[in-house]
């Protein structure tokens, strides 16, 4: 579990935890251009989630 959430997320100079958004690359070409654009930027992750993950990331 620790290294599937080290791989899949990113932690900022600031310290916020930014997640890949998701259902970018599935069934693109129904997609709008819009929506391809607005999906290239990273997410961060929900406040309520970011204690559980740091510890995920912190511990070894």
């Amino acid at each position: 579990m620790k290294k599937a959430v080290s791989k899949r997320i990113k932690v900022s100079k600031s310290g916020k935890l930014l997640r890949r958004q998701v259902a970018v690359d599935h069934f693109r070409s129904k997609k709008t251009g819009n929506q391809i654009q607005s999906k290239r930027n990273h997410r961060s992750i929900a406040k309520g989630y970011q204690k559980i993950i740091k510890g995920y990331l912190t511990s070894k």
